[in-house]
Parts: structure tokens; C-alpha cells; sequence
């Protein structure tokens, strides 16, 4: 396994192609693993809490196959109006999420975890993002999801793509975060393991 400067294997506890796209842009050499979550809130459990939970959760799940390196977990939670905004699946219930966004205010956290396999230490820290949504057709909603089909996106509706013609606006400190890694607060937890960035 190639290490970064450090001298510590990095891995990416996701199978997401968009985390691992982003991570890419650090330019640091990675590995990625499947982790292992049940992504069931806990009953009474706030949004906050459970993609911190999770995110933490992803990177212990792959800990045992890479003992000595640091490993990364993200998770992201999307809600509105009290709702949580699953990934929809399916095209019948990304209509339906889009329809309830419709000109509302989504929020979404996205929590990143690095866990040093070597010494134990975790560190979690939390970004918030603000997405208003447009009020939105059923014939704008038909046309973008014909174009875009975001079934594996949280919200229905890409921002890093078409989506973005949804909103009127993003309000976040990490314009990552919203895709589902935030490099912003990743670097700062990277630097604390003594990881050089640039």
C-alpha cells in the first residue's frame, strides 16, 4: 500500500464515487473500502447526531482490514421541515421529494470522521449547508429528472450538476459539503495527524 507523507496508509471508508472524486483533489494517495452501517436513525436522535454517528461508524466498520492507517467516514443527512430526505431510489419518490422542496429551505449535514487505526484517536466535525429550493413545476421537476435522475442523492436534486438551476441559494463555510466530503474541515482534521496539504 503506497502511504501519504505522513507515513500513514490513507483510506476512504466509501464505495460513493463523488466522495472519492473529491478526495482526489487533495492529491494525496488513497485507498477505498466498503464500509459496513445500518443508516437508521436512533429514535430521538437529531440529524446532527446521526450523520456524526455514522460518518464515525463507517471508518470503525473498515478498521479491522487497515490497521495502522488513517481512515476517513463521511455522512450526510438532509431535512426539511422536521423530514428527513432519504436518497429516493427510485423516480416515483425523487418526484415526491422535489414536490415537498419545493420553494423550502433544505438543510443538510454532512459530518466527516478520521479515525487514526494506529492510536485510537477520532476526530468528527459537522458541516451545515442551506438549500433554498426554487418553487418548482411538476413539468421543471419531470424535465430535470429525465435529464439528471438523482436517485442515489440525498434531496433528489444534484447541485455539483443540472440540479443546481433548482435553487435560488446555497449558503455553506465548505461549497464541498453539500457533495458529501467537505475537503475544508477534512484538511484541518488531516493537518492534526501531522499531514502535509498542500
Amino acid at each position: 500500500m503506497s502511504s501519504t507523507n505522513s507515513g500513514l496508509t490513507l483510506v476512504l471508508a466509501s464505495t460513493s464515487r463523488y466522495r472519492r472524486e473529491l478526495l482526489e483533489r487533495l492529491k494525496i494517495p488513497f485507498h477505498t473500502a466498503a464500509p459496513e452501517a445500518d443508516e437508521t436513525p436512533l429514535a430521538g436522535e437529531n440529524p446532527a447526531a446521526t450523520a456524526g454517528r455514522l460518518a464515525l461508524t463507517k471508518a470503525q466498520s473498515v478498521l479491522a482490514k487497515y490497521p495502522g492507517s488513517l481512515i476517513i467516514g463521511s455522512d450526510q443527512v438532509a431535512f426539511c421541515g422536521g423530514v428527513r430526505l432519504d436518497k429516493p431510489g427510485d423516480h416515483a419518490r425523487a418526484v415526491k421529494q422535489l414536490q415537498y422542496a419545493s420553494g423550502k429551505l433544505v438543510n443538510y449535514i454532512t459530518a466527516v470522521a478520521l479515525l487514526n487505526a494506529g492510536s485510537g484517536r477520532a476526530q468528527t466535525k459537522l458541516v451545515s449547508t442551506e438549500v433554498k429550493f426554487r418553487k418548482l413545476s411538476d413539468a421543471e421537476i419531470a424535465r430535470y429528472l429525465e435529464a439528471e435522475p438523482a436517485f442515489d442523492c440525498a434531496g433528489s436534486a444534484k447541485a455539483e450538476g443540472l440540479g443546481i438551476s433548482l435553487v435560488e441559494t446555497i449558503v455553506s463555510t465548505d461549497p464541498t459539503a453539500l457533495i458529501g466530503l467537505p475537503l475544508i474541515a477534512l484538511s484541518e482534521l488531516l493537518r492534526k495527524e501531522r499531514l502535509s496539504l498542500p
